[in-house]
């Protein structure tokens, strides 16, 4: 058997705790050697838990922790936050999985949260979404058999208005955000009443910082039982490490982060894995691509991370890197959904009717890719190289810790030669 590396000792596969259907399943889709990597992405990022912590200076946060100093299961030092492996597992256990969650695998969701909508007449961006929009949107999503679901596609300043527009639209599951009381109170009612609902929080901001803007309504939520969908978008070669298994383990960690909190505060409420690595591509100035392949298939090996550990889990595919919806833009959604439905996923949100930078919601894309996803098969997905375990990625992360990954030698010698197509 493989040997992992787990806080300088040395662990067997059969100690991590997974889903052994899950575990085979993925075995059968990815290989041996790919799901050895992304094992080792768990202990990885365990080890960054442990060695790095996270920064929080949220006080109930950080009282959670504190309870498990004198078993030397947590530290909390000069606002910083440093969780075991044993205590990570512990939390683990109480989330509950994927049987127990109210969306089946392999759905796209609208999702995400443009600042604007694209002008499908005139060719240009930049339109301020309007409540309109909104009812819209939900409308498409509830009567388009593709869709399983929706988060709120576009942004309004008013929160509770967005809310009480979905749920009067769309009776699919939805997920939105909370960042006041009343949005809070109104997010307790609307899950009461259809309990199919997820608050959405990117409670996280690299490199291993809490978010401070959102943390307290984050243990508000928690507290309120709510489902919890925990985003974390961590940038290979800006945040994290420039390999694979490097941006999943720091991703991931960002999101077992997310999942101990909450467990602490409320063991058993729903957590959702909306770990979503990027990309950095120094093509376009090292901003993110989202129309690569190797965009769509890490957020792919992100899922099948999730689903062997039993955490229901929500990732990032089909989008594109196209500033307008020409037929790039369309290639693209063909790739990315193709993709998904070959190796399997959960749920995947921006499949649709994003634009470059997630910035432009365009309502042409949305009915166009909803068609594509009616008709698209795994036998559309372009081939994609399996990746082995990339020893350089947790010597990155030990060097180069909570520093910028731009000028690390990981980044530069891999330029070319991966996330690139």
């Amino acid at each position: 058997m493989r040997k992992l590396r787990a806080n300088g000792l040395v662990v067997g596969l059969k100690e991590i705790q997974v889903n052994k259907e899950r575990l085979e399943i993925s075995r059968s889709i990815l290989g041996t050697n790919t799901v050895e990597m992304l094992q080792q992405v768990h202990q990885d990022a365990l080890w960054t838990l442990e060695n790095l912590g996270v920064g929080c200076k949220q006080p109930e946060m950080q009282e959670a922790f504190r309870q498990f100093e004198a078993d030397g299961e947590a530290i909390v030092y000069e606002d910083r936050i440093y969780v075991t492996a044993g205590l990570v597992e512990k939390c683990l256990k109480t989330v509950p999985g994927i049987n127990d969650f109210i969306v089946p695998l392999n759905s796209f969701f609208i999702g995400g949260t443009a600042p604007y909508v694209y002008d499908d007449e005139k060719g240009v961006g930049g339109l301020m979404p309007t409540p309109e929009h909104m009812a819209r949107i939900a409308r498409i999503a509830d009567r388009s058999s593709p869709v399983a679901g929706m988060g709120r596609g576009i942004k309004l300043k008013d929160e509770v208005q967005q809310m009480n527009i979905m749920d009067e639209n769309c009776s699919k599951p939805l997920y939105f955000a909370v960042t006041s009381d009343k949005a809070l109170e109104r997010a307790i009612e609307i899950h009461k009443e259809r309990q199919n609902t997820m608050i959405v929080f990117c409670l996280t901001r690299p490199p291993l910082e809490v978010n401070e803007n959102f943390s307290e309504h984050f243990v508000k939520v928690v507290k309120a039982s709510l489902p919890v969908f925990i985003s974390a978008m961590p940038m290979a070669g800006i945040s994290a490490p420039y390999c694979y298994n490097g941006v999943l383990a720091m991703t991931h960690a960002e999101v077992l982060f997310g999942i101990c909190v909450a467990q602490l505060l409320n063991p058993g409420v729903t957590c959702i894995h909306a770990g979503y690595p990027t990309i950095a591509d120094p093509r376009i100035e090292y901003n993110p691509n989202y129309g690569l392949i190797s965009h769509n298939f890490l957020n792919i090996l992100m899922t099948h991370l999730c689903l062997m550990l039993d955490l229901p889990a929500f990732q990032s595919a089909g989008t594109t890197h196209e500033e307008h919806p020409a037929e790039r833009a369309f290639e693209d959604a063909r790739m990315g959904q193709a993709l998904c439905k070959k190796y399997g996923f959960h749920m995947m949100r921006h499949p649709f009717a994003f634009l470059r930078y997630l910035i432009d919601f365009s309502f042409e894309k949305l009915g166009k890719c909803i068609r594509i996803a009616e008709e698209v098969t795994p036998e559309d997905a372009p081939e994609v190289e399996m990746p082995d375990y990339d020893e350089r990625g947790m010597e990155s992360l030990k060097k180069t810790g909570l520093g910028m990954y731009m000028e690390d030698p990981l980044t530069t010698a891999n330029l070319g030669k991966i996330f690139v197509n």
